[in-house]
């Protein structure tokens, strides 16, 4: 009877060690947002907008020498009002992180947003494609609001998906993706270093809780308490 009694205060202290283990790697995972000093957008012409309570001083976008440097804070998305896309387009651009991982202690993505609607609004949509530098690659986007909370659509995974093409690198490397969305003959292709990651047809994309069109602003996101720069970003 002793050693059930120990058996089980034994269970009871490896479940306890392992539920604080998994309530710490979920507190990684969620981790504060910054407050970048000096924030704000430096980019004539240019917009934002932060997700949930985050404010968009609390980020920075500075354009300089045709380059974009974003500096987060809160995971945001910029974008021009005069970059709008429709019918068969690509937009594309080339994202470097100086020092991979110097602002979080795990990954975080950025990448290109197409479809944009109602931006800066809780009725904004759009879907964007974001590599991150372990070798993996989220597509997701915005499809308005319920109850004041923006509805979210993921089309690879609650996480993203690893892809081959998506560059990897080790905590304070230097590492450059280059990322476009493909629009044609009503389907969007996300490439990330030449390569497809995810492809989807109008109907898949377009509809309640999700797109209200593939036409429609284009522009750039980026996770939380992150640095990257953003160059070549170009609409053909």
């Amino acid at each position: 009877m002793r050693a059930l009694y120990v058996s089980v205060a034994a269970l009871a202290v490896t479940l306890a060690v392992t539920s604080g283990m998994q309530a710490q790697q979920a507190a990684a995972m969620q981790d504060a947002d910054r407050k970048v000093v000096g924030g704000g957008i430096m980019a004539p012409g240019w917009a934002g907008k932060a997700d949930g309570a985050g404010k968009v001083e609390d980020a920075k976008l500075v354009l300089a020498a045709g380059k974009f440097t974003i500096t987060t804070g809160p995971a945001i998305s910029y974008w021009n009002p005069a970059n709008t896309a429709s019918g068969d387009y690509t937009v594309s651009a080339t994202f470097t992180e100086p020092q991979y991982m110097n602002l979080n202690d795990h990954p975080h993505p950025y990448g290109i947003f197409i479809g944009g609607n109602d931006l800066g609004t809780a009725d904004a949509s759009m879907m964007y494609c974001a590599p991150y530098g372990s070798g993996t690659v989220i597509i997701r986007g915005f499809g308005g609001s319920v109850d004041g909370k923006a509805v979210t659509f993921q089309m690879n995974g609650r996480r993203g998906a690893p892809a081959e093409s998506v560059k990897k690198a080790e905590k304070g490397q230097s590492v450059t993706q280059d990322v476009a969305w493909s629009v044609k003959g009503g389907r969007a292709e996300c490439s990330i270093n030449g390569a497809v990651v995810g492809g989807y047809d109008t109907a898949e994309l377009v509809g309640a809780g999700k797109l209200k069109s593939l036409n429609g602003v284009y522009g750039i996101r980026a996770a939380h308490n992150v640095e990257v720069i953003v160059s070549n970003f170009v609409k053909k």
